[in-house]
């Protein structure tokens, strides 16, 4: 791996949004979920890939904390959907 981006994933991994992420899991949990974590966490990290970076490039900002409670709110709309493409 290059040395650069090595140094730039480690710095990700010290600054995750650990509560965010918590969040996230939280507002998915279900059992039909749980049944297929890898599949679930692809699931999560696109999301929240997609929601972050879209809000970077569309906003020109980080997403705020009240954007984010609207994304939490939108996957608990959409649960049953997310749970149905783990099972």
């Amino acid at each position: 791996m290059d040395k650069k981006i090595r140094e730039i994933l480690e710095q990700k991994i010290q600054r995750q949004p650990k509560d965010e992420i918590i969040s996230l899991v939280n507002s998915l949990e279900s059992d039909d979920a749980l049944n297929n974590p890898f599949v679930y966490g692809i699931i999560i990290g696109r999301l929240y890939n997609s929601f972050y970076y879209q809000s970077r490039r569309i906003l020109k900002r980080d997403p705020t904390k009240q954007e984010f409670s609207e994304f939490i709110k939108l996957l608990e709309e959409h649960k049953n959907e997310l749970s149905k493409i783990t099972s």
